[in-house]
């Protein structure tokens, strides 16, 4: 593995590692998995990590402030999912350790506790992922549904941490798939109403050189789109070309 690939790789694993520690990271835990990968990093170096993890929604020795990335109504959902999630979560590291133990031979009674003790987790990771053009609620929507596939799944797992890692990073994963999709269907959304945009202006032009509306095949020989081009924008619009016979 090359140094870049190994670095990249390594900050990933410093995230996740965050993500289980409801989204923080102790400074000496970043220069640890470091120097762990064999990787040397002066303070400087050190410092653009720091930074990098604080735009990832990171906080450094204590939790990020909500207030700087989150809206009104989406703090107000934090802290009511939050409060209604808590208490169930409320175990000591020996009984979580021993509710995975008992849901990886599986266990259905310790499986459905072990989903209750990470409900909390579910939210402080979605805050990683807050501020990316999707709602918190429908993050935290993805991650419970990760939470419990993932929890149907640790059979495979080798011990209760690594049990516990598998679930975080199914977690941010489904978290990071969903981003994506959205950022995807917004990008075709933004392409099929600038087409629309496009039909609609040279429409007017020829429906005004005319005086009288344009037919669809008259369009397309004038712009060059083809018919369905123009009919699928139509549809886009709900039929509001008004510069444009659609039966013609």
């Amino acid at each position: 593995m090359n140094e870049e690939l190994k670095f990249a790789k390594t900050l990933e694993e410093i995230c996740a590692l965050a993500g289980q520690q409801g989204g923080v990271i102790r400074e000496e835990q970043v220069k640890e998995r470091m120097e762990g990968a064999g990787i040397d990093l002066g303070e400087s170096q050190l410092s653009l990590v720091y930074e990098y993890l604080k735009s990832r929604k990171i906080g450094i020795g204590e939790p990020a402030d909500p207030f700087d990335y989150l809206t009104r109504d989406e703090i107000d959902y934090l802290e009511a999912y939050l409060k209604e999630t808590e208490a169930l979560a409320d175990v000591s590291d020996g009984e979580k350790e021993a509710v995975a133990l008992s849901a990886m031979a599986g266990d259905p009674d310790a499986r459905r506790r072990l989903i209750e003790i990470f409900l909390p987790q579910v939210a402080q990771i979605a805050r990683l992922y807050a501020g990316q053009g999707v709602y918190l609620e429908d993050l935290i929507g993805e991650g419970n549904v990760a939470l419990t596939m993932a929890v149907e799944m640790l059979d495979c797992a080798e011990n209760a941490q690594d049990a516990f890692g598998s679930i975080a990073s199914a977690i941010m994963e489904a978290m990071e798939t969903y981003i994506a999709e959205n950022v995807s269907q917004k990008k075709t959304g933004d392409r099929l109403a600038q087409k629309a945009n496009d039909v609609l202006d040279q429409a007017r032009e020829l429906a005004e050189e005319l005086g009288r509306k344009v037919t669809v095949q008259e369009l397309a020989e004038e712009s060059g789109m083809t018919a369905d081009q123009i009919r699928e924008a139509v549809r886009i619009t709900a039929d509001h070309i008004d510069y444009l016979d659609t039966k013609g």
